[in-house]
């Protein structure tokens, strides 16, 4: 279907950098989990299995080299260097239920800045936190027990009060928790979303979706709560949840039965009842054994300007207009040549492999992931489809990236792949666009792979 909004010709892409040890054996921990910019894009966050944030800062050399020379034009960059790592969830055992709770980080989620210090949100599977991260340029010297190089002193050698200075030293990081919000969630916490007021964020799990304070926690309020009284009878799980981006009495959750609920805060505390629900009807003709699973929405995402849904489900892309219920505006299909082989994907659990999407600055595009490091993007307004590999035979700086096709049938062509050779170890589950410049960050295992857009 034709989408709307910007767009125009193909974006060529080109290579920047690769982050991450390029080994055949992968440890489990070094997997990343979640990838996220900041609002400005200045910062880059990813997760991973073993608990580890790892923050970005982009390269702005090229700029303030660019500012200072007012005949210069402006230099683009896209080289994101590491600024903070530090260790955010740990492994921790539920001894009431004998239950072990994985330091994984499930996702992150920016607090905008309010001052020079940057604020982030992380969860594992019970236990969401605040982290502040700040620059500390300055040290104390002319200590009264301690020398300046760290060193006691002797008690024989203080003969006097010193008195103690402030002095400018080499900058360092510090990652601090603020708040820790735990013991609210008895089923495991798939998404955190800050609302558009900078004062509140929800946390979902399974099964109910909570609103917190960020300065407050030991209190949260139940919004959403879809658990039976009979868990027998239980037959949709929440998969994914988000604030409006604009509004923050709205909210929308999906769940694994394809549907997207809007919920509106200002009709009733408890927004069981939900104000608009978006549906496809299925066609009874195609109804197989796999129909749910694959119906099952995996990610879904407001646009920025509030005006669309983005959801992802196994095999496509659906984009929603928020005032029609009834149908998807747009559908996009990722791997529609994996349909023939659901019955394999099953039994090596693939199928239940769950994809991320996401929009460009201005929702013209979009992207996801799929198998064989491939990641696909969809123009809206010219209604074309590209897909490129996040390989490691790339080390070029600017190399072009060239679109892969996968074939079913006949003889296999340069930069063609064949639907039986694909690696379905390695895929993307992980992909953000920056939220100005086209620029991407794919996380493929444990690399995290930046591409940019080729500059003229």
């Amino acid at each position: 279907m034709a989408g709307s909004g910007g767009g125009g010709a193909e974006i060529p892409w080109c290579f920047s950098q690769v982050k991450g040890t390029i080994e055949d054996e992968v440890a489990d921990a070094d997997i990343i989990s979640t990838v996220e910019f900041n609002h400005d894009g200045e910062f880059l966050a990813t997760g991973d299995k073993g608990g580890r944030v790892v923050i970005f800062q982009r390269d702005g050399t090229a700029r303030m080299r660019s500012r200072s020379m007012m005949t210069s034009p402006p230099v683009f960059r896209c080289d994101y260097n590491v600024y903070s790592t530090f260790q955010s969830h740990e492994p921790e055992f539920d001894y009431l239920k004998s239950l072990e709770i994985e330091e994984k980080i499930n996702q992150i989620c920016w607090v905008r800045q309010a001052g020079s210090s940057l604020f982030l949100l992380t969860t594992n599977d019970k236990t969401v936190k605040l982290w502040k991260i700040s620059e500390r340029c300055r040290r104390f010297c002319n200590l009264n027990t301690v020398t300046d190089e760290g060193m006691m002193r002797e008690e024989d050698t203080i003969t006097q009060l010193r008195i103690p200075k402030k002095v400018q030293d080499d900058c360092s990081v510090e990652a601090m928790p603020r708040r820790i919000f735990a013991n609210a969630h008895t089923y495991h916490i798939n998404s955190i979303s800050v609302n558009s007021d900078d004062c509140t964020y929800l946390s979902a799990d399974d099964l109910r979706l909570n609103v917190w304070h960020l300065e407050i926690t030991d209190q949260s309020f139940n919004i959403v709560d879809i658990k039976p009284a009979n868990m027998e009878e239980l037959t949709e799980v929440i998969t994914a949840a988000q604030f409006h981006p604009v509004n923050c009495n709205e909210f929308i959750y999906s769940s694994s039965k394809g549907t997207i609920r809007l919920c509106d805060m200002r009709e009733k505390a408890l927004c069981d009842d939900h104000a608009k629900l978006f549906e496809e009807p299925e066609d009874p003709s195609t109804r197989s054994f796999f129909s749910e699973i694959i119906a099952s929405i995996s990610d879904v995402k407001f646009s920025h300007s509030g005006r669309y849904v983005l959801s992802r489900d196994y095999l496509t892309v659906k984009v929603w207009d928020v005032n029609m219920e009834s149908r998807p505006v747009e559908i996009y299909p990722v791997h529609d040549y994996l349909r023939s082989r659901l019955c394999s994907l099953y039994e090596n659990d693939s199928i239940f492999d769950r994809f991320e999407c996401g929009w460009n600055g201005d929702d013209s595009k979009i992207i996801t992931g799929t198998y064989n490091n491939f990641f696909r993007i969809f123009d809206r307004q010219m209604n074309d489809e590209y897909c490129y590999e996040a390989s490691r035979d790339m080390s070029t700086l600017g190399q072009i990236l060239r679109h892969k096709r996968v074939i079913t049938t006949g003889r296999k062509r340069k930069d063609e792949v064949s639907v039986d050779s694909l690696d379905f170890n390695r895929k993307i589950l992980h992909a953000a666009w920056h939220p100005r410049d086209n620029i991407l960050a794919i996380a493929a295992t444990n690399n995290l792979y930046l591409f940019h857009e080729q500059q003229p």
